[in-house]
Formats: structure tokens, sequence, C-alpha cells
């Protein structure tokens, strides 16, 4: 289920600010990018995310901003020499001036671009005592606590989707019934009429008994019951089983049941107004489907 959820709070002259953002996924794929400095909490705020989130493509994002002056900085010597060296290297196989730097702007050039390097430049960061600790661990909880409201006001407005979808299914099913006597009297005066133009004769109980089992095998009052539990279930579902968790695959399992009875329904119907109708069926339920993966 996509979601959002954001928190932040000033500890010990650092603004700590969490951010957790979701995507939809059938499994739960999570990454997290936490501050080095409380990376010892990462497996505890890892599990408080899997119980916020029980699946979904989840993103959390730590990010430390320094408000109490100049930050500690180092510079690591042998990696900016190395760096400087092979620089020097590729100037002599190209040609390019002189192994050396041949004036002081030059210089200072070169050192500009031999700092910008990555690593070249690190801050430190001191370690975080307890106290410091369980205050992030705090900004994170209160982070997940507005995720979790921000995907309860969707799951509101899903159920109200959920609730029109199933009920047009359940029109449109409805429907199908104006269309049902028509189109068996319909195939039932075709076969008469071939059958009147061929210059032989026929038995006419044995054709009554045919044309019954013909049009047994067309009827589509099975699969119309079939349908109409499975809307009735989805909805007892999502009445029943909306705070249990795991309610999402199962509204799926039942959708992909809902779909084969529409498709069987379809393949049956042979008659245009029934299959135009199984086709907005077919529309409501996909839109169905994308939704269910919003569903925990």
């Amino acid at each position: 289920m996509t979601g959002y959820g954001k928190s932040s709070a000033v500890i010990n002259n650092k603004r700590i600010t969490v951010e957790v953002r979701s995507l939809n996924s059938k499994q739960l794929d999570l990454n997290m990018r936490v501050a080095p400095q409380y990376r010892e909490r990462e497996m505890e705020f890892r599990s408080m995310i899997q119980q916020a989130a029980q699946r979904g493509k989840i993103d959390l994002t730590m990010t430390v901003e320094n408000l109490g002056g100049a930050t500690a900085t180092r510079i690591d010597f042998d990696l900016a020499k190395t760096y400087l060296g092979q620089i020097l290297e590729l100037r002599k196989e190209l040609h390019l001036n002189k192994e050396q730097p041949a004036s002081l702007s030059e210089e200072v050039q070169l050192l500009q671009t031999v700092l910008r390097m990555p690593e070249v430049i690190s801050q430190q960061s001191q370690e975080a005592n307890e106290e410091e600790l369980t205050e992030v661990t705090q900004v994170v909880a209160e982070a997940l606590d507005n995720f979790v409201a921000f995907r309860v006001q969707e799951g509101t407005s899903l159920y109200k989707v959920f609730t029109e979808k199933i009920a047009n299914i359940r029109s449109l099913l409805e429907s199908v019934e104006i269309y049902e006597k028509e189109r068996t009297e319909k195939i039932r005066q075709n076969i008469i009429d071939k059958l009147t133009q061929l210059p032989v004769d026929y038995d006419r109980n044995r054709l009554e008994q045919e044309m019954i089992y013909y049009i047994e095998k067309l009827d589509v009052n099975e699969e119309k019951h079939r349908l109409d539990n499975h809307l009735k279930y989805f909805v007892e579902t999502m009445d029943a089983e909306m705070d249990a968790g795991g309610t999402g695959k199962k509204l799926g399992f039942i959708a992909q049941e809902m779909g084969r009875e529409i498709n069987t329904l379809g393949s049956k119907s042979n008659h245009a107004e029934m299959q135009r109708i199984v086709v907005k069926m077919k529309d409501e339920l996909e839109q169905i489907k994308e939704h269910v993966l919003n569903v925990l």
C-alpha cells in the first residue's frame, strides 16, 4: 500500500528527520538509510517497520543536520595521495603540461579537485549515548505512527471504492437475466430455421433432446450463482477482517475467482449485449485488482 510518514526532532544540537515511504508490493521489501551513529538500533527499527507494514516496498530515510556549529571533519591523506598520483600519471600519459603543476594557481586547482574526490573528506560522527538512541527511536516511532495514519485514511477511501465496484458488478450481473430468455429462444429458432432449409426429414423428438442438451451447455445460472457468492464473500471479508492483517492477499484470491466466473460467463454468453455486460464487469474487476495491491 502506498503511504507516507514523517517526524523530526532536535536532539543534542542535531535535527533528526525520519521519513517513511511505501509503494505497492506483494511482499515486504524494506530499504533503510540510517545515520552511522544510530546503526546499532537498525534491527530494532526494522522490527518496528515490520509490525507497522506487513507488505509493500518500504523506504526509511534518516537525515541528520548539525545545528551546533562546525562539524569535525577528517581528510584521508593516504587516499588523497593516491588520487593525486593517479591524476599526475594521467597528465603524463596524455602529455598534458608537466608531471607537476607549473604554478601556485594550478596547485590550488589540483588540490581542490583531489578534495572533491569520493571519501577524501568525511565527517567524524560521535557515538550516540543511550539517551540519544532512545530519543531517535522515538522519532522513528512517530514517523511510523504518521505513516500508519496515512494508510488508515487511504484504507477508508479504498473501502468506498471496493463497495462501489462490487455494487456495479452485482448490478451488471442482474442485468444479464434480461437477455437470457431472449438468447435461448433465438438459438432455438436459428436451429429450427436451418433445419427447415435442409431437403431431408428429421426426428423432431431427437431434435428436442439434442437442443435441450445444447442449450443446457450454454446455461449460465451456475456461473451467475458462484459469482454472486464471490461478491458477497468479498464484502464479508472486508467487513470482518480489515483490521486482522493479511486481508489484501485474501481479497486478491477472491478477485481471481470472480474473474474466472466472469470469463466463463463471457464464453457461454453467445449474445452481443451479454458480452458487452461481461466486458463492463471485467473493467470493474480490473480496477478492484489494482486497488487490492494497496490493502495489507
